[in-house]
């Protein structure tokens, strides 16, 4: 079982990856991994001595091939539990971006085959017990009168 939470900060060595959820042009984008069949929200790890507002900038930029962007950061959140990129399953801390995507550029040198965009939110996920979590908590703060209880 995977649990995901959301901070307001923490220390700034604990983030280990960036997670970027990206529109343009009023669709979301999501990227498609060569050997998969599901759809992600671009995002990976930090490397050593890298600002992690430096890390979501490259990832942004290797998986999805964005060349013009604004990008600003939204919260923290961590994963507990085993998963693909977690053996061990305790707490990792990641900081969760928003991108508006203006400009792509013609080829892709990363893992994914394609980037897709989309007018809804993909069923297929690639990890669908974070990002759509991810892709909520930031909806929630960025137009909190849609989930008030009023």
């Amino acid at each position: 079982m995977l649990e995901v939470q959301f901070y307001d900060t923490v220390d700034d060595a604990l983030l280990k990856f960036a997670v970027i959820i990206s529109q343009s042009h009023g669709k979301w984008v999501f990227c498609k991994h060569k050997e998969r069949d599901t759809y992600e929200v671009p995002g990976g790890h930090r490397e050593p001595g890298e600002d992690i507002i430096e890390t979501a900038k490259r990832e942004l930029q290797e998986e999805t091939g964005a060349v013009r962007f604004e990008l600003k950061p939204v919260c923290v959140y961590s994963v507990t539990g085993k998963n693909r990129v977690n053996e061990s399953g305790e707490e990792t801390f990641g900081l969760l971006c928003f991108a508006e995507i203006m400009e792509f550029s013609d080829q892709l040198d990363s893992e994914m085959e394609k980037i897709v965009l989309m007018d809804k939110l993909p069923e297929n996920w690639t990890y669908p017990l974070i990002q759509p979590r991810l892709i909520e908590r930031y909806l929630q703060i960025e137009n909190p009168s849609c989930f008030s209880n009023s």
